[in-house]
């Protein structure tokens, strides 16, 4: 009657940090976990039946990660209360948790199972200084502003972080770093305290954040996104430094069309409906540039993927050169 609630208390406890966890409802437990390693970062997601916890000393001497935990709760409301700070319930909201100090946590009882995407940091990696986050510990901090794009990026992680390549993930790791990094400062109200350093990183991951989902506006130029995040096209240019932004965009987009390529499902969409939907108008530019970079004409690199049934053993002959300029409408 209760094994999932007794693999769920045993899973938690092992694999993210010894805890104490009781629920009303062992006879029919719900809980799901899964975990994308980003090298020195790991996400973990969670969804679990109404519980409450607690984390003694005698827990943490059992096992320490040494971790700030960033968590993104969804669809039922938590609490966490840690260094005499009660967060009261959140939902659709952050929180933040000290795995080196004890904590409560509790949920709404009568609600539907938490979500959870935790974002567990390790306090060497975090560059705030020592002891500044725990001044955001068992406080509500929301899903705002920046708060927004780091929703949006730990969800993203969620769903397709998996299907990434290894190096992929390390550099994701580095990206929620540097996002998490900006907005935990900016809840210290502290962002300008940062390093300069710290705040550029913060910033060229907004602006990269924001080509993505915008790679299919046929508009989106160096201008564009320079003044949708308020700087000087020339601060745009010296904040991607040698990579490009424009050089960036044109990347982005041609990986996108070539992941759409390998779809078996989008067999039947004509090449260049792929490649406007990338925002890349230009038929003939797209077709040298696909070919610069990969060195395969786009109807080519279809053919060799689907017939083979696996875009992983073409890629391992088609690697990414330096595509040729493409024009902005």
């Amino acid at each position: 009657m209760g094994e999932r609630f007794d693999w769920f208390t045993e899973t938690v406890s092992t694999d993210l940090l010894p805890v104490e966890i009781k629920t009303d409802r062992a006879s029919d437990f719900h809980a799901d976990i899964g975990a994308v390693d980003l090298g020195a970062l790991t996400v973990s997601t969670l969804e679990f039946s109404p519980v409450w916890s607690r984390r003694t000393p005698a827990h943490i001497r059992r096992g320490d990660p040494e971790q700030y935990q960033l968590t993104l709760l969804q669809n039922n409301a938590m609490k966490a209360c840690q260094l005499g700070r009660d967060s009261g319930l959140i939902v659709d909201g952050f929180i933040v948790t000290n795995t080196s100090v004890p904590l409560e946590c509790d949920t709404d009882r009568d609600g539907g199972p938490v979500r959870a995407i935790v974002l567990q940091i390790p306090r060497s990696e975090l560059p705030l200084g020592a002891g500044r986050a725990d001044r955001l510990v068992a406080r509500r901090l929301p899903r705002t502003g920046l708060g927004a794009v780091m929703a949006d990026f730990l969800t993203s992680l969620r769903d397709n972080g998996a299907d990434c390549r290894s190096e992929e993930r390390l550099a994701l790791g580095r990206v929620a770093l540097d996002l998490a990094t900006a907005y935990l400062a900016e809840q210290l109200g502290a962002l300008e305290g940062t390093s300069p350093e710290i705040r550029a990183r913060a910033l060229l991951e907004r602006v990269k954040v924001f080509i993505e989902r915008n790679l299919g506006d046929l508009d989106l130029t160096p201008q564009a996104v320079a003044d949708h995040h308020h700087i000087s096209l020339r601060g745009l240019y010296a904040l991607f430094g040698d990579e490009g932004v424009a050089a960036f965009i044109r990347t982005r987009r041609l990986e996108r069309c070539r992941a759409d390529l390998a779809r078996p499902e989008l067999r039947a969409m004509p090449i260049q409906a792929i490649a406007v939907r990338w925002g890349l108008s230009n038929a003939t530019v797209f077709g040298r540039a696909f070919r610069q970079a990969y060195g395969l004409t786009p109807g080519e690199y279809r053919r060799l993927v689907l017939g083979s049934g696996s875009a992983r053993a073409v890629e391992r002959s088609c690697t990414l050169r330096r595509p040729l300029p493409l024009e902005y409408a």
